[in-house]
Formats: structure tokens, sequence, C-alpha cells
């Protein structure tokens, strides 16, 4: 296997040899490198790695695990939940290794299957980059509001939190609206900050933790229902364990953005693939470490459970010194904002990708590349601003008792997750193949990549399965309707209109548009 295992270097030489050859794999997939590559090895692995961002979904989906199966939840439950996303990670690393465009995964569907599997992974992919960065910012909100609401007097109403959110989020917009080189400043920058805090945060919670009470971690305690007040219903020991799987897999989850920022990456073949693996990786090692490290800091499992969904200020309240405490608040608060950040990176690049191939309304417009900047401006502004749109009419709205905001996000890891499986299943099929002649230069060897496939395509009917229990039954139905809904739209409309990225002769019938368009945005590689 000659994958690279080790923490992403930072590359400080990027000649223009390998410059021409990252933008002639470009040109032979049909594409322009109308954004800049600004990115280096360590960046791209950094985007993901602040998406997945132990420091938000780690901590605000906490009580997915404390209010489950207790202690296992963390010390068994975590690892194998890591273990579940790491085989999407490594499929996917490997197809991104010969394929690194934006927009990967719609793009690897569409080379690897057809031009109906490339454009429903495309609004997988994109619908659920949407709902998920709204979901990451409502969480960042919530997050602010316990830690420092009280102290500025904050109360917690739809216009509160919708004008939190529009100004997190355009403030996230207007970074990345002026150019990849100062978000991935940023970003990098959020890579060192979760390391540093998530250690900090491990030492602090054994220094102050009553006893070192290693047995919790792997004690099975039910505290599903009225125990864990009620983040899960009623269930058996097992169904609360499995439920609690969420928590990691929820967290460790966008290093697709690796893939979605090949096109302004160094070294891309090389660059991505390990971006994605290396960020699975060292979010898994230090998310574990966090959290066995809190488990043992909680004064009582019990009540712990009953604290339900502030299981995280409830614990820190009554361990942790209050200085300390507020330093350790503003730094995780300041890690969710960045992974926000990289998150309206991801969404505009795929938004982006897909618009070039004519695959969304106004994809003239969506499909542009500031001349200035180097960024698709429209694309990062659109995804923003439907990302608090979603969020603010989705909070009014109730079905069945349950907030429709609630109902829309439990779809969210499987719309993401499906994205991530239907490339990978294609790849299965497709590898050695005219669609798929040869591995990229990161290559872990045939044999494996066909392990890894099945195993992700055995781990996302698990999802799957988990993804629609109570309370989260709706997103059944959603799923469903999607799918018709998609089938429905592709034989009746998209089918003859939407042509998919171009293969074959329409590759060289676009070399001179292609020239242009960089000409278009300074680019002279």
């Amino acid at each position: 296997m000659s994958t690279t295992t080790t923490t992403p270097a930072i590359d400080t030489d990027y000649s223009e040899d390998a410059k021409h050859a990252d933008i002639k794999v470009l040109h032979e997939m049909g594409y322009a490198q109308e954004l800049e590559r600004r990115m280096s090895r360590f960046s791209n692995f950094a985007i993901s790695f602040s998406i997945i961002c132990i420091l938000s979904g780690g901590i605000n989906s906490l009580a997915q695990a404390t209010s489950g199966a207790g202690g296992a939840a963390i010390g068994l439950g975590w690892p194998l939940g890591v273990l579940i996303s790491g085989v999407f990670a490594l499929a996917m690393a490997q197809i991104g290794s010969a394929y690194p465009t934006a927009g990967g995964l719609y793009h690897w569907s569409s080379i690897l299957g057809t031009r109906f599997t490339g454009w429903v992974t495309a609004w997988f992919n994109l619908l659920g980059l949407v709902t998920v960065l709204g979901a990451i910012n409502v969480g960042t909100y919530y997050f602010f509001f316990g830690a420092f609401g009280g102290m500025l007097g904050m109360e917690d109403t739809i216009t509160t939190r919708i004008s939190f959110l529009a100004v997190l989020t355009g403030v996230q917009a207007l970074i990345n609206h002026f150019g990849i080189g100062l978000t991935a400043k940023l970003t990098d920058f959020s890579g060192y900050l979760i390391f540093a805090t998530a250690l900090v945060l491990t030492a602090a919670c054994l220094a102050f933790a009553p006893s070192y009470e290693i047995g919790r971690l792997f004690t099975f305690t039910n505290y599903s229902g009225e125990a864990g007040a009620n983040v899960w219903p009623q269930v058996s020991t097992g169904w609360a364990f499995l439920l609690g799987l969420l928590l990691p897999i929820y967290t460790i989850t966008g290093y697709d953005a690796s893939a979605h920022t090949s096109e302004e990456t160094r070294d891309a073949a090389r660059s991505v693939p390990q971006g994605m693996v290396m960020s699975v990786v060292w979010s898994g090692v230090f998310g574990y470490v966090m959290l066995c490290a809190f488990v043992l800091m909680i004064p009582n499992m019990d009540d712990a459970a009953k604290q339900g969904w502030n299981v995280f200020f409830w614990a820190m309240d009554a361990r942790m010194p209050g200085v300390l405490k507020e330093i350790l608040y503003f730094a995780i608060f300041i890690s969710q904002f960045l992974c926000g950040l990289a998150t309206v990176t991801s969404v505009s690049r795929m938004m982006f990708a897909f618009a070039r191939d004519g695959g969304l309304p106004a994809s003239s417009l969506l499909a542009k590349v500031s001349p200035s900047y180097r960024t698709p401006v429209a694309a990062i502004w659109t995804g923003s601003i439907l990302a608090v749109l979603f969020v603010w009419g989705t909070s009014l709205v109730s079905i069945g008792g349950t907030s429709a905001y609630s109902i829309v996000v439990s779809c969210t890891v499987i719309f993401l997750f499906f994205s991530f499986a239907i490339p990978i299943v294609l790849g299965l099929f497709a590898f050695g193949t005219a669609k798929w002649p040869k591995m990229g230069p990161w290559n872990m060897g045939a044999p494996l990549f066909k392990l890894v496939a099945v195993l992700s395509a055995v781990a996302m009917a698990l999802i799957f399965v988990l993804g629609i229990q109570p309370p989260n039954d709706w997103a059944l139905y959603i799923t469903v309707g999607f799918l018709v809904l998609a089938g429905v739209v592709w034989f009746v409309f998209e089918q003859r209109r939407f042509q998919g990225p171009p293969i074959g002769e329409e590759i060289a019938k676009r070399q001179a548009a292609i020239r242009a368009a960089e000409q278009a945005v300074g680019e002279v590689g």
C-alpha cells in the first residue's frame, strides 16, 4: 500500500512543472484552471479537519452518547463510528486521486456511472451540504448561547437565532469571497487551534476529574427515554448503543471538502486523498482522547444523562474553574466558526462544479469566477443565503409537533453519505474498465479498494437504518420522497437537457473555451 500515513506536511516548493502537471490533469478532464491553486497539502488536510471539527459535533451532539448507552457509547462507540466513516474516506480518497476535480463526488459518479447517477449524487451532496452548513452554524449559536448568553442577557428567540446565524454566515461568506488564500490561512489556523484546544480540554478534564474510573468507558447503561431527558425514545440497550454511533458518524464527516477544493490544491492527485484520510485519522484519535477524558470528568453518569443536550455545560460548570472554562469556551467558539467557514467553501465549490456543467438553475451565474479573487462569488453567497433561509423557514414550521428544522437536519447525514456511497459503489464495478482504467498516484491497490468499497456499502445500509429511527423517523419519508421527486424531474426534464461533465470528443472541443476561461481570470500557467 503506497499511501502516506503521517500528518500532511506543509509543502513550500511548488515548481512550474508541478503546476503545469496539475493543470494538464484538469484540462484532460475538460475543465479550465479558473480557481487559484493556493492550497498546500496541509491546507487541504486542514479544510477537512476544520469541517469535521471535533469541537463542534463532538461537543454539540455529545448527548447522543451520554443519554444513550452511557460511557460505552464513547469508549467503544466512538472508535467504531470513526471506523465506519473511515472506510468511506479511504474509498473516496482512491477515486479522488484518479479524478481530482472540484465537486468531486458529482464528477466521479458521472464518469464511473451515468449522467443520472452524477446528477442525483450532486443533488444529494448539495442539499446535504447546504443543510449541514445551517446545522453547523445553529450548533455554533447554541454553543455561544450556552457559553456566553447568560452574561450577555440573550434570549433564545427565532429573531435572535436567525439574526445571529445571518451575521455569522455572512462573515464566513465574506471571507470566502476574498479568495482561497485568506480562507486557507484561517483553516490552517483552525487545524492548529483544534489540536491545541482539544489537548488543553483533555488535560483540564483529567486534572479536574474526581477519579480515573476507566471502567465507565466500557460500561453499558441504558439511558434512553426519561433517564436521558428523552434525547432518544425508550429503546433497548443495544439500540441505544447503535443510535449513539450517530455521534461519531455525524461528527466525522465533511472530509469531501478535500475533494471539493481539488482544483485549488497543489499536487491534488496526492494531496487530496491524503487530506481526506488523515483528517479522519487525526480527528478520530484526538476526538477519542478528548471525549474519554470528558467522560472521566463527569461527576455522575446518571446525573449527566438527565442533562440531555446540556451535558457539556453542566459538567464544565461542575468541575472546571471559571477563567479556564471561559478561555476554552472562546477557543471552541472560534473553532466552530471556522468549521462553518470551511463548510461555506465546500458548499460553494460543489455548487460551482455542478453549475459549470449546467446542472443548476442560473448555472451561468453560479459558475462564474471572480477575476479579482479567483473564487465563485455567486456560488459562495447563494449557498450561504440558502443555508440561512433553510434554518429560518423550517424553524417556523412544525410537522406532527416536531420542528421541520429538526426533521430536515435528521436527513443531512443520510443525504451526505448517500452522495459518498454512490460513486464508491460505481467505482467498485467500474475499476479496470474503460471508465476507470487505472488508479491515481495515491494507490492502495485494487483488492483493498474493493474491500473498503464493499464495507462502505454495508456501512451505508447501517447509517440509513440508524438515521430513520425515532425521533428521526420522518427522515425515511423525506429520503424516499426526494428519490421519487428526483426520478420524476430527471425523466421528465433533465434527461434531455443535462449533459453532465465532458467526456470523449467533447473534451477536445472545449480546449479553446478552456484557454479563454483561463485568460479571463488571469491564469497564466
